[in-house]
């Protein structure tokens, strides 16, 4: 299983606006140089976030966007549900009923669990957290 750059670009972004905005608004353009992501792509991507409730903007010269929640608050998993749905690695996970190999399948409860450990894990890690890590790497 592979994050698509949906979320891999959407975590960046998130963590550039949190890192360099510094709670202002901060350009799409500015985003795009520094993490060398398509102006286009991260204009799709943004509107999921904003449709979220995870990003908001602001028009005009000192325009921008800005983060809607704190650092703390906004997950690795907020960001991957917003822009491409849910961690599943099985689509029966969400739809058990409709499978028609479910009371005889042995690997749906280890992918089941997988699921829910990634899940998990997503959720412990926040937008600060990886604030935190880039000033320990020194990042500029």
């Amino acid at each position: 299983m592979k994050l698509t750059t949906l979320s891999r670009y959407g975590v960046r972004s998130m963590f550039d606006i949190a890192y360099y905005g510094a709670g202002k608004p901060i350009k799409a353009s500015e985003i795009s140089l520094r993490q060398e992501i398509s102006l286009n792509y991260i204009g799709q991507i943004f509107l999921r976030l904003k449709k979220s409730g995870l990003l908001k903007s602001y028009r005009g010269r000192a325009g921008g966007y800005y983060l809607a929640l704190t650092p703390e608050e906004i997950t690795l998993k907020m960001i991957i549900d917003a822009v491409e749905g849910p961690v599943d690695l099985v689509h029966c996970r969400k739809n058990e009923a409709e499978c028609p190999f479910m009371n005889n399948c042995v690997t749906f409860p280890k992918w089941k669990k997988a699921s829910e450990i990634l899940e998990e894990y997503f959720s412990s890690i926040t937008i600060k957290d990886l604030m935190d890590d880039a000033e320990k790497k020194g990042l500029k």
